[in-house]
């Protein structure tokens, strides 16, 4: 496949957008909920250079064809994954699968690759579907079989024999969540069937609401519940994960205080073992919406002079995926916005330096084979896991330059041009295959509906001045978001 040699021209950040509306209200410009008359797209035609917007649209074009063959017929889910050359199929699908294809079919029209009739239909086919769901208090179960849409013990098990036992995942339903609020901004005609499914769940079920003086992780929140049983045994710890989906949602509908946001660590306490010894100062910070005054550590760590706020296994998915529809690099320059850069920066050093690679992109994804496996792939010394057991440095994944092409653009842009040049078995018919061995050469010739759904949003991010991120800023769930993120000041340097 040719690649182009221009220079990817957008913003060199999201702060450069920031700066150039700053005198906009960020609600009445994120609403993005309709196309002009006679438009083919509805996105907001952002200047690149036509041999680069070309090449963005054909990729968002072949991804868009994996969607149409991944969803099932019978109960219009989509699959989580397809595989090719021998690589096993994944006739299953989880609430993160749900979410994440009701935006992947809002940017496919956004970006004119569908027209509006079809988005109807097949957001429409698809929350009948999961209207029928079996579920617990209207939160979705794990694993469900996509030609049946029946409740199942996990990919390619059994159907399940009752609720009771079942286990809730805290972030799957977040992003569950995220998808019927893309849904409700996009689509008004589907808004109150979208927003019936988002208020049947309480994400205050997942909040840790003990005593901090007895209990150093109160105030976080569980990894999911037991149907049964109560909280799951664990909490999510670390802010810079993309395990905050959960948080925005639960402040966002007020099913969760303040504290989830300010109890929630930038870096674990210095007296935990972990990877670095955090730097940084506690600062006192006003909650916006109680008033309540909170102490927080704003710590960093630091690799090749670059300071970041560290996620636990260092990977590009855990600190990037939400900003894909939080605008959090726009409305955060001194939070998220710097430490999006920064920790970027610090990965591109570690993959490139550290690892010897010549393409950068370390994230959970499949194994660079047809096995069928998946692994949680991470530049594991930059996180917080200090026993580095859990994250694998052998392969890259290509999602993870488009999560990175709205933070630091013209490195990102160089890596896919580079895997199109050296690497051209990792493009096939559906885009951009989910893993590539950069040592070998060898390929996961699958694609995951998770994956191709970051790409897709990414590319309309990209090519659409952030519209799935400013069409969330503009629900109320969203503005609630915005305060928070807004309040605090991180301990990395600012954009530069």
């Amino acid at each position: 496949m040719r690649t182009s040699t221009h220079s990817l021209r957008v913003p060199r950040t999201r702060r450069a957008i920031l700066a150039a509306a700053a005198a906009i209200s960020i609600t009445a410009t994120m609403t993005g909920t309709a196309a002009a008359p006679g438009s083919t797209s509805r996105i907001e035609q952002v200047r690149h250079p036509a041999s680069v917007r070309q090449q963005l649209l054909g990729f968002a074009a072949d991804t868009w064809k994996f969607f149409t063959a991944d969803v099932d017929p019978a109960t219009h889910l989509p699959k989580d994954n397809i595989g090719f050359n021998g690589a096993p199929q994944g006739p299953y699908t989880s609430p993160t699968d749900i979410g994440v294809y009701l935006w992947s079919v809002i940017s496919a029209r956004d970006l004119g690759l569908i027209p509006a009739r079809d988005e109807a239909a097949l957001i429409g086919a698809t929350l009948g579907e999961v209207r029928g769901l079996e579920k617990w208090n209207g939160f979705l179960l794990s694993w469900y079989d996509t030609a049946t849409g029946a409740a199942i013990t996990g990919p390619g098990g059994t159907p399940i024999t009752g609720l009771n036992g079942q286990f809730i995942s805290t972030v799957d339903n977040g992003w569950y969540a995220a998808g019927l609020i893309e849904v409700r901004r996009a689509l008004p005609g589907f808004a109150r069937e979208a927003t019936a499914l988002l208020d049947a769940m309480n994400f205050g079920v997942f909040y840790d609401n003990g005593d901090e003086s007895t209990n150093v992780n109160a105030g976080q929140m569980y990894g999911g519940y037991i149907v049964g049983t109560g909280p799951a045994g664990f909490e999510y710890g670390m802010l810079n994960s993309e395990t905050r989906i959960a948080a925005y949602v639960g402040l966002g509908t007020g099913q969760m205080p303040g504290d989830v946001w300010w109890r929630t660590w930038r870096t674990e306490p210095a007296r935990f073992g972990q990877r670095q010894t955090p730097q940084g100062s506690q600062v006192t910070i006003t909650d916006p919406l109680s008033g309540r005054q909170f102490p927080v550590v704003e710590g960093h760590y630091s690799y090749a002079g670059i300071s970041y706020v560290p996620s636990w296994g260092g990977d590009l998915f855990e600190a990037l995926m939400p900003d894909l529809v939080l605008p959090e690099t726009l409305v955060a320059p001194a939070g998220f916005g710097a430490n999006d850069e920064d920790y970027t920066r610090a990965s591109i050093a570690y993959d490139t330096a550290a690892l010897g690679f010549p393409v950068w992109g370390l994230a959970p994804s499949s194994t660079p084979d047809d096995t069928g496996g998946y692994l949680a792939y991470g530049s594991w010394q930059l996180g917080t896991d200090a026993s580095g057991t859990d994250y694998v440095q052998t392969a890259v994944t290509p999602y993870a330059s488009f999560l990175a092409l709205n933070v630091l653009p013209g490195q990102a842009w160089a890596n896919i041009q580079r895997m199109l040049a050296d690497y051209p078995q990792v493009y096939g018919p559906d885009g951009f295959f989910d893993a590539l061995d950069p040592v070998s050469g060898s390929v996961g010739h699958r694609y995951l509906d998770l994956d191709q759904s970051i790409i897709l949003a990414a590319l309309d991010d990209v090519l659409g001045n952030d519209v799935l991120a400013r069409r969330f800023a503009a629900d109320p769930v969203g503005q609630v978001d915005i305060r928070y993120l807004r309040a605090e000041r991180f301990s990395v340097p600012p954009e530069r």
